[in-house]
This record gives structure tokens, sequence and C-alpha cells, in this order.
């Protein structure tokens, strides 16, 4: 993977939990240009490697910023990320975007709960730049959790966004039998933010009759890399070599592959990005990741071995 060294160029508290980040090259070389919904991954002082999306504006040169939740059921990252200082250098790689904007779009919908906002902000500057039509619908637990308020009542868009705070008037919160009453060819719907929130816009987006084709999504955490001693074993053979490797209920296949001495690249190691994706030549497997989509999850020719399992007893990978 295309990799260069960043240096945290400034950091802003945005709330008492989230704060972003700002970086630019190490070497002061230019950094890669990215579209809106892109997402970097950062190699964080601790050994892990977390993906953050970039929420500053995609033809803002030199720098990317991020914007992280400090969680208090975080496995390292978020607290790592939260304890980097103006000065530090990081190793990060260059953008990557499974959630683009559709440019031919004739209305967008923009849902963002908490964090979730990152990229969805970056996607209102650039739709609001292309003078697209568009809403941009922010939740959040209370005012006080709400960040880049400054910055979103200072764009061109303001007009454009739509808050709901769980903790004021019932009135405000968001409903989305109506905002997402009016499917029609054309229109498009973005959601990005806890996998709670995103089942149920998903979920009542296509019960409304929206189509699948206009539904574009990201989730930011998915299943812990692993597994769980009450999975059942399964093996997996190696095509590339006929070595067969035993898959313990308590280990992924990530985990099973490289203690054998076969290593699989991986980064966010929670079924999220997709660095891991591997060809299914035999057997069916478990989807067990939030990166495919349906249908591709249906074909059964490919898995996250991150997080997936199988649901055979044996299943043949292409590595």
């Amino acid at each position: 993977m295309d990799t260069r060294w960043a240096i945290v160029a400034s950091r802003t508290e945005e709330t008492d939990t989230i704060c972003t980040v700002d970086l630019v090259a190490a070497q002061g070389d230019p950094l890669p240009a990215f579209s809106a919904g892109a997402h970097i991954d950062v190699h964080l002082p601790n050994g892990l490697t977390r993906q953050y999306s970039l929420c500053n504006p995609q033809d803002s040169a030199g720098h990317y910023t991020v914007g992280v939740l400090r969680d208090p059921n975080s496995r390292g990252g978020s607290v790592a990320m939260h304890g980097l200082k103006v000065g530090d250098k990081v190793e990060i790689s260059v953008p990557r975007n499974h959630f683009h904007l559709v440019p031919e779009a004739k209305s967008s919908v923009l849902l963002a709960g908490g964090i979730g906002i990152t990229p969805l902000l970056c996607m209102a500057e650039r739709l609001s730049l292309l003078a697209a039509d568009f809403d941009l619908h922010y939740c959040t637990r209370s005012e006080s959790q709400t960040a880049f308020r400054g910055r979103i009542a200072a764009s061109a868009f303001s007009d454009r966004v739509h808050y709901h705070f769980d903790d004021q008037d019932v009135t405000q919160r968001i409903r989305l039998e109506e905002v997402l009453s009016a499917p029609m060819d054309g229109k498009h719907l973005y959601v990005c933010g806890p996998k709670g929130f995103m089942d149920a816009v998903l979920a009542q987006a296509r019960g409304m009759g929206w189509s699948e084709d206009s539904l574009h999504f990201e989730f930011f955490a998915g299943a812990p890399l692993g597994g769980d001693s009450a999975c059942p074993p399964f093996e997996v053979v190696v095509a590339s070599s006929g070595a067969v490797i035993e898959v313990p209920g308590d280990q992924s296949i990530v985990q099973a592959l490289g203690a054998a001495g076969i290593y699989v690249p991986t980064s966010c190691e929670q079924g999220v990005c997709g660095t891991c994706l591997t060809r299914v030549l035999r057997g069916e497997p478990d989807h067990r990741d939030l990166y495919l989509t349906e249908e591709e999850k249906a074909r059964n020719d490919v898995i996250l071995p991150c997080c997936s399992r199988s649901k055979g007893r044996v299943l043949v990978l292409d590595v």
C-alpha cells in the first residue's frame, strides 16, 4: 500500500469528545488529491491502523483534516488519535474512496449521525460548489456534542442543514418517514454514522421504495477482529500451495493464516475498509463484514477474512 509520512500541523477540540487533526506532508511535498467521501489509513504510534474520513474540502490544497470521536469502548485507535500533538509524525495511506458522490444526481439527501458527519461535510461542500440540489440532516445527542457548527454556519450551504438533537423537544427530532418520503429516479441518499442509526435509515429507505443503486453508505466501525469460542471451527485451503489451515472458533481467518506464515494485508481489521478482500474459489462464506453490498455477498465469490467465516467445513481461498 502506498504510504507517506505526515506531520500534525494543528488540532482543534470541536467538542469535549471530538477533535479534528490537520495533517501536512512531512517532506513538504503536496499530498495526493482526493474526492468527497474519501478516507485515509492512519498508522498510529501504538501499532494500530485506523481509517478516518477526510472532512476538509476536496479542493483544499496541502493538507488533510480528519475528525475523531474519543470512544469509551475504543480498542486503542481513538485514544491514540486524541493523544497526538502538534509536530507528531504519523504514517498515512493515500486517500481511497468507497463512498463516492454521484455527479449526475438530480438531488441528494445527506444523513449524518454523530461523527458520521465527517465525510458528509466534505460532500456538502462539494455539492454546494457545484450548485447541486441537496439537504443535510445532522443528528446528534445534544447541541454541545455537535461538531463543526461554526464551520457550517459560515458556509454557503448553511440554510440546507437541518439539526436534530436527541435531548431537545421531540418536534425537532428527525422524522425519517418524512425525510425519505419522496424516492425518485435521480435522487440519491448518503448516510454515515453509528451502525444502529444507519440500519434504521436504510431499512426505512428500502421500505419506502428507494432503489439499491440510490443508497450510498459507509460504516465506520464493524465487527472486532477474531472469532468467538462458540463459533464452529473450519478449514481454509490455500489455493496457491494446497495447504490446509484450521481456523479455530476464537480466531479469524487472517489470524489463523498469519500463524501459519501466510500474510494477508489488513488495515481496519473490522470488515469495513476492504483491504483484505480475497477471492473465494470454493465454499460458502459466512459474511460478517460491513463492506460488501448484499448483491456482492450473495455471489459468494469474495470474502473479508479479517471478520467473516465459513458456513461449511471447507473454504478454498485464492491466497
